[in-house]
C-alpha cells in the first residue's frame, strides 16, 4: 500500500509557483518560451539583424557614427560582419569595468568571410587594396579562414561592400547569432590523399542558409566545417558540427557527423552521433541540425545560449534521435569513426604535390598579421606561379595552389622576401594570437606583437628545438584562440609582478591537443607568468621537456604527466 503524498502548505505552493513563473524556461522557442528573456533577445525580435544594412546604407554611413542607434551599434551590425573596435589607450584593468559606450571607437572592425578559405587572386588583390584604403593596412588571417580589417569608418562601408560584392565576398552573417563562416579543408579538391571533397556541400549550405531570414535569429552564433582531409585540418572537435572525411565499408567515401564542440569559459569537445553521411546530404543535415539549435537551443541565458549546452543535456543519443524524428523525417547510416590522422602538423605548409601533378605550398606570417600591400604581393606572386587559385587556413596561415615543379622554387624564394615562411621554425608554425587589447573591446591584454616577439625569442634562445609544438596567445577568457587545446596555452589576464604591481600577464594552460586524442590543458595551481617573463617561462618548459621526454614522446603527453615543479 502507497503513502498518501503529504500535501504542501498553501505558502509554501505559491512560492513555487512565483518560483516557476520567474524562471520561465530556458528561452527555448520549441517549447513554447517566445517571450525575450534577455536585451540580446529583444533586439533581435524587434528587428531582423540582416535589416540593418539597408540603414548603414542609406543613414548612417550618411549621418555619421553618432546617428547609429545602440542596438544597432552593439548589436545587429554583427549581422554584416561590423564591431566597434576597443578606444585607444584604455588598459586591460578597465575592460570590465566601463560601459560599453566608454569602451567604442568611433571605428569599427570589419570581417570578410571565406567560405572553405576559398580566394582567387583577384578577390585577394581586392581585399589588400580595401586595406589599404580603407583599413589603415590592417588585415589580418584569422583561425576561421577569414579576413578581419581595422580602423573602418562607417561612411566608408557601402563602398567596401560594392568592391568586396563585385568579386564575389561577403560579410553576411560574419558576426552576430546566425551561421557563420563554414570552415573546409584548404586542400579540399587537390590533396592526393583527400578521402573526399566537401567543397559542393559548403556552396549548397551557403546558398540555402547564409542571410536567410529563418536562419537568422539563432541563440548564439553557429559554427560549423566541412573535411574530407585524413589530416583532420579543420578543428572539427571545436565547432558546433563538423561534418569529417571517412569511407563507409558499404557506402563509399562520405561524412563522420560531430555536434557540440566550443571553447570559452566553459570548454566541450565535440561529440560524434555515430553517424554517416553522404556529400549529397550534408546540407539536409546541417538544416537539421542548426534547426535544432534554433528552435530548441537555450535563450535565457547568454552564457549557456551555444549548442554545447544543449548537446551536453541531451547526450547524443536523444539529440541525433530528435534529428532524424523531428527534422529529417529519416533515420541516418550508422558509419564508421575518422582514422588517426597521419603527421603531427595539421597545417599544410610546406611543398606538397597536388593529384594532378601540380604543386600547392603553404607559408606562414607571425600569428596571422599581414598588411594589405603584403596581400597584395602575394596576389602577384600567385597569379606568377600558379593558376589564380589561393586558401586560407584553419591556423593562420595562406596557401597557394597550382604551382608547376619548374615554378616552386621562384615562388617560395618571393614569399621568404616577404617574411612569409614557408618551412618555418615550430615556433613561427605554431604560435598563434587573437585580435588582443590593440583593438578588442573585451581583451585584458597584448597578443599579437607579444606573439611575434615571442617567436624570435624562442628562435634565437632554443635555435635546436624541431618539434612540433603549439603556443596559443589569447587576450582574455573567451579562447578565440584555442588555449584550451594548445600544447601551451597562453589566457590573457592581469598579474601581479615581483615588485606586487598589477601588470600584464596569462594564466598557463599546458598539455591540450586536437585530434583523436584531443582534451584540454591542465592548469597548475597558481602558475602565471607576467608577460615580460614570458621568454623566460617558455624556454625554462622546453628545456625541461627535451631533457625528459621519452623515446617519440610530445609535448603534451610529456606536460600530462610532469610533475608540477617540472612546469611552472
Amino acid at each position: 500500500m502507497s503513502a498518501t503524498p503529504e500535501k504542501p502548505a498553501a505558502g509554501a505552493a505559491v512560492t513555487a509557483r512565483r518560483k516557476a513563473g520567474r524562471h520561465r524556461g530556458e528561452g527555448q522557442w520549441a517549447v513554447g518560451h517566445h517571450t525575450p528573456l534577455n536585451g540580446n533577445e529583444q533586439f533581435k525580435k524587434d528587428d531582423d539583424g540582416l535589416n540593418v544594412r539597408t540603414r548603414i546604407e542609406t543613414i548612417y554611413s550618411q549621418r555619421g557614427f553618432d546617428s547609429i542607434d545602440p542596438n544597432d551599434l552593439r548589436g545587429r551590425m554583427r549581422w554584416w560582419g561590423l564591431y566597434t573596435q576597443r578606444k585607444p589607450g584604455i588598459d586591460g584593468g578597465k575592460t570590465a569595468i566601463l560601459e560599453p559606450e566608454e569602451l567604442d571607437d568611433e571605428f569599427f572592425m570589419l570581417r570578410v568571410r571565406i567560405d572553405g578559405g576559398r580566394l582567387t587572386t583577384e578577390q585577394l588583390r581586392v581585399i589588400g587594396e580595401i586595406s589599404q584604403e580603407f583599413a589603415r593596412g590592417t588585415a589580418d588571417l584569422t583561425d576561421r579562414q577569414n579576413v578581419q580589417y581595422h580602423w573602418i569608418r562607417i561612411e566608408d562601408v557601402p563602398e567596401i561592400w560594392r568592391r568586396l560584392e563585385a568579386v564575389g565576398l561577403s560579410t553576411t552573417e560574419a558576426c552576430g547569432d546566425t551561421p557563420r563562416v563554414i570552415l573546409g579543408s584548404p586542400v579540399a579538391g587537390i590533396a592526393v590523399d583527400e578521402i573526399i571533397d566537401g567543397t559542393p556541400a559548403i556552396d549548397e549550405i551557403y546558398r540555402r542558409f547564409i542571410g536567410n531570414p529563418d536562419f537568422s535569429n539563432l541563440p548564439r552564433k553557429f559554427k560549423s566545417a566541412i573535411s574530407g582531409s585524413p589530416q583532420l585540418d579543420v578543428a572539427h572537435e571545436i565547432n558546433d558540427i563538423a561534418f569529417v572525411g571517412v569511407e563507409h565499408p558499404e557506402h563509399g567515401p562520405g561524412f563522420d557527423l560531430w555536434v557540440g564542440g566550443g571553447l570559452s569559459t566553459n570548454p566541450k569537445l565535440g561529440v560524434r552521433l555515430g553517424a554517416w553521411v553522404s556529400l549529397e546530404d550534408v546540407p539536409d543535415v546541417y538544416g537539421g541540425v542548426i534547426g535544432i539549435f534554433r528552435d530548441y537551443g537555450y535563450r535565457r541565458l547568454r552564457n549557456r545560449a551555444r549548442l554545447k549546452f544543449l548537446v551536453a543535456d541531451w547526450g547524443p543519443e536523444k539529440f541525433r534521435q530528435v534529428l532524424e524524428d523531428e527534422y529529417l523525417k529519416r533515420t541516418l547510416v550508422d558509419g564508421p569513426a575518422p582514422q588517426q590522422p597521419k603527421g603531427t602538423w595539421r597545417d599544410h605548409l610546406g611543398v606538397h604535390q597536388q593529384k594532378d601533378g601540380r604543386f600547392y605550398v603553404g607559408f606562414a606570417p607571425r600569428v596571422g598579421r599581414v598588411d594589405g600591400s603584403t596581400l597584395t604581393k602575394i596576389a602577384e606572386l600567385a597569379d606568377a606561379h600558379g593558376s589564380g587559385r589561393l586558401r586560407t587556413t584553419a591556423e593562420q596561415k595562406m596557401i597557394v595552389l597550382d604551382v608547376a615543379e619548374e615554378q616552386v622554387e621562384s615562388l617560395v624564394a618571393g614569399l621568404e622576401s616577404l617574411d612569409l615562411k614557408v618551412t618555418p621554425s615550430p615556433f613561427r608554425r605554431g604560435t598563434m594570437a587573437c585580435t588582443g587589447i590593440e583593438f578588442c573591446k573585451l581583451a585584458i591584454v597584448e597578443t599579437k606583437a607579444r606573439g611575434a616577439s615571442l617567436i624570435d625569442e624562442l628562435e634565437r634562445r632554443i635555435p635546436e628545438f624541431d618539434e612540433p609544438l603549439t603556443i596559443n596567445i589569447n587576450g582574455c577568457p573567451n579562447a578565440c584562440a584555442r588555449i584550451q587545446v594548445a600544447d601551451i596555452g597562453l589566457k590573457g589576464q592581469l598579474v601581479l609582478d615581483a615588485d606586487g604591481n598589477q601588470v600584464e600577464g596569462y594564466q598557463v594552460h599546458l598539455g591540450g591537443a586536437l585530434g583523436l586524442e584531443a582534451g584540454f590543458g591542465r592548469k597548475v595551481r597558481g602558475l602565471k607568468v607576467t608577460a615580460a617573463e614570458l621568454p623566460d617561462y617558455v624556454e625554462r618548459v622546453l628545456t625541461r621537456f627535451q631533457e625528459q621526454r621519452e623515446d617519440g614522446e610530445r609535448f603534451a603527453t610529456w606536460a600530462t604527466r610532469a610533475a608540477d615543479g617540472d612546469l611552472s
